[in-house]
């Protein structure tokens, strides 16, 4: 499950940054569409929830093997 998450973490980060580039030049060229300008943000939300769930696994797992350490002693 943890490599899914990156990968798919991996993933959106590409594609968020295609969209941040796509935003730049739309506005060099003009008044970009409404769809465009807020495209980055569906996998910016993404990258939000996929990053805090990576940040958190050390610590969750940090703990459990506390615990399983205590009740083995």
């Amino acid at each position: 499950m943890s490599e899914l998450i990156r990968q798919v973490h991996r993933w959106t980060s590409i594609v968020f940054t295609a969209a941040v580039i796509a935003n730049f030049v739309a506005m060099a060229l003009g008044k970009p569409p409404m769809w465009l300008v807020y495209s980055p943000l569906p996998p910016l939300f993404l990258q939000l929830f996929t990053g805090l769930y990576m940040f958190v696994l050390p610590y969750m797992s940090k703990g459990h093997r506390e615990r399983e350490r205590k009740e083995h002693a």
